[in-house]
This record gives structure tokens, sequence and C-alpha cells, in this order.
């Protein structure tokens, strides 16, 4: 069977599984909490949640106590196993230079199918919540979402040619994954109220078992591995331990002054405004379930959804721009962008504000790609795995540090302003802002970028002859 070089129907399976199964794993946590804590089953009508708006209500209290139960499982669940999580990704993506790509996309795949079986048994059941941190924990030996991400940019870099095709090839799998999350997050809430969350998540295990299937049978490989390289993997467990980091290492160590400077100042810019947005983004569910919106699963679906106009939007001006702009300003849109939707959703107490709040994040997808677009092109042909082992290995810990602080702060700031957090968010735009203007000042061209690469080919070959 011939094999295929198109990885976009493996990010859609996978994104969509993963954004389907979010929601349905808060809401199912939040109403488990509910029922714990209040010895009554979770009631919803038909537009909003069982919510208590009156503050002078015992109920409200209780509502408020669910909150903050919910806020700290969630952050709980996410500590457990992050650490495994992160050595993963590291080894898998990083090495992917020497063995293959494969390998980062098919073993996040079957953590899931793990992860998500899990929640089924529990959810028919009705087992306890504590079976989650088990589940966290052997799901993490296998990968995570930015294992795989890292697995899959760096096998669309691998079939590009150029600077240009690099930086739209790589927006177009940013664009997948909001658009395939924006689709996921609406079909949440149907599929609660049609099926239920059991028979919901074995529908994503199933997904996860095409995915799978798909990697293994249908995708083909970017990375030829050599035969020397067949032979070394019968080598010592010691060589091929100090093997696995050796890409990362090298990445550094051989690397000009100029150019470990580069890589540091456009991670530390990734790293910041990653920590802003996964910050905020994370307590979108739990603001919309409480009062003054008091959202059921359908509108929480709607609001999700909203994120497909944004990926898409932010991928039109990725292509748009990136013909008339330098990329570090199409990253300073987007950080504005992201800036004033942050703001806005902070004092929306109506359920049209918190759409409305949507229209300023058109543009706020942007840096992402465009950012793991110029770290690509600063590095060599041959470190593309090392350099998406970073950006992995930073998503891991930025979305790990950042959703644990800000569902402990939404937690303990939900009782007089639930929006701080928001608002705190957009604050710390300012970081990553700061570091671009100072890039500004040093790096006069852009395309110092390429020349930089063109400049180390040519010092390689030199060596070479």
């Amino acid at each position: 069977m011939k094999k295929v070089l198109v990885v976009e129907p493996v990010i859609f399976i996978y994104v969509f599984a993963y954004s389907l199964s979010s929601p349905l794993q808060q809401q199912y946590i939040y109403r488990r909490l509910w029922e714990e804590t209040n010895n009554s089953s979770y009631i919803d009508g038909s537009n909003i949640s069982h919510c208590e708006i009156n503050q002078s209500n015992p109920t409200y209290i209780k509502q408020k106590d669910v909150q903050e139960k919910a806020s700290l499982f969630a952050m709980e669940m996410d500590l457990t196993g992050s650490v495994l999580s992160l050595l993963v990704a590291f080894v898998l993506v990083a090495n992917g230079d020497r063995h293959g790509r494969k390998i980062s996309l098919v073993l996040p795949s079957m953590g899931a199918l793990v992860f998500n079986a899990f929640f089924s048994v529990l959810s028919y059941f009705s087992m306890s919540l504590s079976i989650l941190f088990v589940a966290a924990f052997v799901c993490s030996l296998f990968g995570s979402m930015a294992t795989f991400l890292g697995g899959g940019f760096a096998f669309v870099a691998d079939l590009c040619s150029n600077e240009r095709q690099k930086t739209v090839r790589i927006a177009v799998l940013d664009l997948i994954f909001g658009f395939v999350s924006g689709l996921g997050g609406l079909s949440s809430g149907y599929f609660i109220k049609s099926i239920g969350f059991t028979w919901t998540f074995v529908t994503v295990s199933l997904l996860n078992v095409v995915n799978i299937l798909y990697i293994t049978l249908c995708l083909g490989e970017t990375v030829r591995v050599s035969e020397f390289q067949q032979r070394a993997a019968a080598t010592s467990c010691s060589e091929r331990l100090k093997e696995m980091f050796s890409g990362v290492y090298m990445l550094f160590k051989a690397a000009s002054c100029k150019k470990r400077t580069l890589i540091f100042v456009l991670l530390s810019t990734f790293m910041a405004y990653f920590f802003a947005i996964m910050g905020g983004a994370s307590l979108f569910t739990l603001y919309e379930l409480d009062s003054p919106l008091c959202w059921d699963e359908v509108y929480i679906g709607y609001g999700a959804a909203a994120s497909t106009t944004v990926s898409l939007t932010s991928f039109l001006g990725v292509y748009l721009f990136s013909h008339c702009l330098k990329d570090i300003y199409i990253v300073f849109i987007g950080i504005f962008s992201y800036i004033g939707g942050m703001v806005m959703a902070s004092f929306a107490k109506t359920t049209l504000l918190m759409f409305l709040a949507r229209v300023p994040f058109f543009l706020s997808f942007m840096p992402i790609p465009v950012l793991r677009s110029m770290l690509s092109k600063v590095v060599l042909a041959t470190e593309q795995g090392a350099v998406f082992a970073c950006i992995a290995c930073l998503e891991v810990v930025t979305a790990t540090i950042s959703i644990s602080l800000f569902n402990s702060l939404y937690a303990a700031t939900v009782v007089w302003f639930p929006g701080f957090s928001f608002l705190l968010s957009a604050g710390l735009c300012a970081i990553p802002l700061s570091i671009l203007c100072w890039f500004m000042c040093t790096t006069r061209r852009e395309d110092e970028l390429g020349l930089l690469v063109s400049e180390e080919e040519s010092i390689g070959e030199d060596t070479d002859s």
C-alpha cells in the first residue's frame, strides 16, 4: 500500500476528538461536584444551567463553592503527570530528526484513546472522580497535545521548500486547529443532549482509533532512517539515552551567539504570549457556567464555536499580511487583537456582550503560527525536530503553569470579580510586546533569519569539502 505525506487529516481528527471531549470533561466534573456538594441532582433548563443569580440566596454561596472546587480540581488534574508529559514531548519530537515523525503522532493518539476510555467507564458506572488522576498519569506516558502538534508541525516543515510557504503551511495547521476546535466545541453540547456523556466519550475513543489506523497504515514518513541509524538502535541504553537529548543540546551548542540569541528571544516571546492566552482561555467555560451568564451546554458550544471564525480570520490575516508586512508586525497586530478581546470579555455580563467579545479576537491567533514559522526559519533543515521539541516542551510547561495559576486565581477572585483573571491575561501581553520591541531594535532586517541559515549551510559545506 502506497503511503501518503498528508498529515492534515491526522491533525483534523485528533483536534476534533480533543475539542469534543475537553468541554465534556469540564462539564461532567462540574456536574459531579455540584451533586456531591449540594446532595441533589444537577438540573438544567432549556437555555440556562441550574444557576442562582440572587446573591442573598444560600444556593448562590454553594454555587460559588462548586466553582472554586471545579477550578482547583482542574488545576490538580492538569498537574498530574505533567512532568512525564514534558519529558515525552522533549524526547519524541526532538528525535524525530533521526528516527521519524510518526512516533510523535501515534503515541499521543493512543494516550488520548486511553484517557477517553477511562472517562467512558467513569461516567457509565458513576465511579469516583479520583480515578481521573490515574487516567491523567497514564495518558502522560504517551505524550500530550504538545507532542502531537510538535510532531505535526515538524512534519509539515520537512515538506516546505521556502520561507513563505513554511509560514502559510504552518498557518494552515493552526487554521485547522482553530476551525476544528470550534466545530468540536459546537458539537459537544448537542452530543450531550442527544446521547449523554458516556456514549460521547465512546465516540471520541473511536475517533482516536481511526486516527491511529490512518497514521500507522496510510501516513508516510518525511525522515529517512539510514542503515547506520538502524544499526545504532542496537547500541547500549546509555548511548541511546544520550542520543535522545543530543538534538536540542546540539541546537544551542553548535549555534553561533547571534543564532542562540534569536532562538532565545523568539522562544521567550512565544512562551510569554502562550502563557497569557492559555490562562485566560482556560476559564471561559467556568465563567460562562456561572452567574450572571448561566449558560447551558448548548450555549457553551456556541461560544466555543466562535473560535472557528477567529481561526479563519487569523489565517486570512496571516495569508494577506505576509504579502506586505514583516512577520514581526503580524505578531504585534495579533497580540493587540487578543488584548482587546480579553478586556471586553472581563466586563461581559450578558449573553450578547459575551458573544460580541469574540469580535476583537478575530486576529488573536496570528502570533502563534508566525512565531513558529520564525523559529523554523532560524534553524537548519536537520534541526526542525529539535526546535519544535523546544516549542512543544515550552507549550507543556507554560500551559501547565498558566492553567494552574489562573485556575487558582479564579477560585480566589470569583466572588468579588470573576473577570479579574481576563484583565490579568490582557495585562501580561505587555511582556511579549516588550520583548518584540527590543527584538525590532536589535534586528534591523527580518531577512537576517534566512541569511543566518544560509551562512551556516555554506559554512557546513566548506567544512565538508
